[in-house]
């Protein structure tokens, strides 16, 4: 199997840590508000490698963090006259309301930096004593003229970050690309650290979760790709001061989202909250069209991708239907779960290329109606495959066990018809559209 790693711009043989064991951590939201439509995009492409990596066998620890102390809370509080941690707790219920309606896993764990404060001074104070850390006036920065390695994740020269920097001059700083550690405040939320009351930086809080979580290094770090500078970068240099190491083996990035070709923004107006896009298309619609671009390329929302990932839901769960109803008829209900598929499996392990996984899923559900179409009900492997791929990508359709009252309308149904019953056939018809059999 190979992962394009971000932090060597290679595509490589993966090779976890631990045989059979696979460790994985994606920055979750900052939660002051709703999250948008791009902030799902990790989400869906990162649960899809999650399933993946189970269905290979592999014992998978995945996290996601909430960061629920950040400034951007306190403003919010503020607004919304709430408390910081009221503020967090309603929009953390939110988002796990919208990976509901997603159809999302539920994963191993969702660590929130409001448990790991003393964890957080912990690991402040190691890197004050190694001298990658320093303190003015109560705010502690990191030194990241001290990494000859900086900038290895985002391909960018340290000298070039310092001429071009449109960092904020901040006269505590010895560099203007040092970064807050830990920050003095009287505005909002305060904790009381060692060198004042205060909140921890954004990029500490995610490298000292990942260690309390996991230890010194985990085999894969993912989140979308503006989140590569700073703060990923940030990570790194933080975790080559303390542990000497990158964090994690793998690297991965999804690429951002156009809305008709134009990059999502509030100032442009093509900002779409997640939980507002879930009542105009499908989960599995989104999906569709979230995988029919590879995970790393931008995707462009547009009225016709979203036409076309309809069509193939449709196609998908037609066929699917047609076939439960079979399977029900002729009492056949041992679909493989565990199934394996060297085609879909040669797609995956080519750095997870779903679009290709998608054309191939067509060709199983067109395989499927050839057969159903010529009365060949031996489906059983075709309709376990689909079933296998479809979960994979966190598709949901339903394959619900008949009743046998239900195949007993059936029956009457095709004996009405084959005795030219019109008026009793459409009787029993309508009996079986509204309870979605046919």
């Amino acid at each position: 199997m190979k992962i394009y790693n971000s932090l060597t711009d290679k595509l490589e043989e993966f090779k976890p840590i631990k045989e059979g064991k696979i460790t994985m951590y994606v920055c979750g939201p900052t939660v002051y508000n709703y999250v948008h439509i791009g902030n799902m995009r990790p989400v869906i492409t990162f649960d899809m490698v999650y399933h993946y990596f189970k269905y290979l066998g592999y014992e998978v620890t995945y996290a996601s963090n909430f960061t629920d102390v950040n400034p951007k809370i306190i403003a919010a509080a503020k607004e919304l006259k709430m408390t910081e941690r009221e503020v967090a707790d309603k929009f953390i219920d939110a988002y796990l309301e919208d990976l509901k309606n997603y159809n999302c896993s539920n994963i191993e764990a969702r660590p929130r930096v409001i448990n790991y404060m003393d964890d957080i001074f912990n690991f402040i104070a190691k890197l004050i004593d190694k001298g990658y850390a320093y303190v003015n006036d109560g705010d502690v920065y990191f030194r990241v003229s001290k990494i000859k390695d900086y900038g290895i994740l985002s391909n960018q020269d340290i000298n070039d970050l310092i001429a071009g920097s449109r960092i904020e001059i901040d006269e505590k700083k010895e560099n203007p690309l040092d970064f807050a550690l830990w920050r003095k405040t009287t505005d909002g939320e305060q904790f009381e650290s060692p060198w004042s009351k205060g909140i921890p930086g954004w990029h500490t809080e995610c490298v000292v979760m990942i260690n309390k979580l996991f230890g010194e290094k985990i085999d894969i770090h993912a989140g979308g790709v503006d989140l590569k500078f700073p703060h990923h970068e940030n990570e790194i240099a933080q975790s080559i001061a303390l542990n000497d190491n990158y964090i994690a083996n793998y690297w991965m990035h999804n690429g951002h989202i156009n809305i008709n070709n134009e990059k999502m923004s509030k100032s442009l107006g093509n900002f779409v909250l997640a939980r507002d896009f879930i009542k105009e298309h499908s989960a599995n619609e989104i999906k569709l069209v979230f995988f029919s671009t590879h995970y790393r390329l931008p995707i462009n929302l547009t009225d016709k991708t979203f036409e076309d990932a309809k069509a193939i839901d449709n196609k998908i769960a037609l066929a699917l239907k047609q076939a439960n109803l079979i399977l029900n008829i002729n009492n056949l209900h041992d679909i493989d779960k565990n199934i394996k598929d060297s085609t879909f499996e040669e797609y995956m392990d080519n750095d997870f290329n779903t679009p290709n996984v998608i054309t191939y899923l067509l060709d199983l559900v067109k395989q499927l109606n050839q057969k159903l179409r010529n009365k060949d009900y031996d489906i059983l492997i075709t309709v376990s495959k689909i079933l296998q791929i479809t979960n994979i990508l966190g598709l949901v359709y339903d394959m619900p066990k008949l009743t046998q009252e239900q195949i007993d309308i059936y029956n009457k149904w095709n004996e009405a018809r084959e005795n030219k019953d019109y008026e009793k056939a459409d009787y029993y018809r309508s009996i079986l559209i509204e309870q979605k059999i046919l």
